[in-house]
């Protein structure tokens, strides 16, 4: 069943306040994780949920439920699985020629397929993408996923180019959003053929081990005033036990190196909360 909302802690919040004592109790916040985001300088919030208790694990709650930020290449998930169910992707391996514009990143500057493209996040592959979309069905199925809805529940509207919505702070999504849509990616709960989640998932897995599997998104974009803007969506598996993950983080260095921290950050994060021993 699609559920209308994909944020999960905005709803529980919402009964917190109704039903404080069984609701409560369901939300940590783990003030200890602070020190991540200090000793590298930025702000920020993460949050983990145990898919098996509904437990939530928080730090920095308001900006964690409440603020919004741009999507960045986190939206791949989601342009990906639109491009293969619209036909415009025809499968993971489907290439899209390099148009010979040399870029800043080497791994974007030759042929890639789907697979290839989300992995090191090639922009040009998926702007392309896009623009074979076209907005008319673009928005139909954001419309659908209820995508940059907001607390509100108000449809987002692509207003600006559709080869640069999710980059340039016209869409925005609150972290607990995040973690909704890769929790029900998981669960193949999206309103996609189950074939096209588990393709996304695919190109998800970055590490997979005999203690632990790591599925994850990352993004990089900057916000109306210049701040870098990182995220690193996904979840963790231990003993066919999956958790879900969101971190995001800014910084006020327009040139802050974003790539080595955030996936540093969560790692870290993961390690002091439990994950990589198998024992989870």
């Amino acid at each position: 069943m699609m559920l209308k909302r994909p944020g999960l802690l905005a709803g529980l919040i919402g009964i917190v306040l109704i039903m404080a004592s069984c609701s409560q109790n369901n939300v940590t916040v783990d003030d200890s994780l602070k020190k991540y985001f200090d000793e590298n300088k930025v702000t920020g919030c993460f949050g983990l949920m145990n898919n098996g208790t509904g437990e939530f694990t928080v730090y920095n709650l308001k900006r964690y439920r409440d603020s919004t930020y741009l999507p960045a290449s986190t939206f791949k998930i989601v342009n990906s699985l639109i491009g293969l169910q619209t036909g415009k992707i025809s499968g993971d391996s489907m290439v899209i020629p390099w148009d010979g514009v040399t870029r800043s990143v080497a791994e974007w500057n030759k042929d890639l397929t789907m697979y290839d493209a989300f992995r090191v996040s090639a922009v040009p592959y998926y702007q392309e993408v896009a623009r074979r979309i076209g907005q008319k069905d673009m928005q139909r199925w954001m419309d659908s996923l209820h995508y940059g809805a907001g607390k509100k529940d108000t449809l987002f509207r692509i207003h600006t180019a559709i080869d640069t919505f999710w980059l340039d702070n016209s869409l925005k999504v609150t972290p607990d959003e995040q973690l909704g849509l890769v929790k029900r990616l998981y669960f193949n709960q999206l309103p996609f053929f189950k074939l096209y989640q588990e393709k996304v998932k695919h190109a998800m897995l970055f590490e997979n081990n005999a203690n632990y599997r790591l599925g994850y998104k990352t993004g990089w974009g900057f916000n109306e005033q210049g701040h870098p803007i990182g995220w690193v969506v996904g979840w963790v598996e231990e003993n066919e036990h999956p958790y879900f993950f969101v971190l995001n983080v800014e910084s006020t260095d327009h040139n802050f190196d974003m790539a080595p921290v955030r996936l540093k950050m969560v790692k870290d994060i993961l390690k002091q909360l439990g994950f990589f021993e198998g024992k989870m």
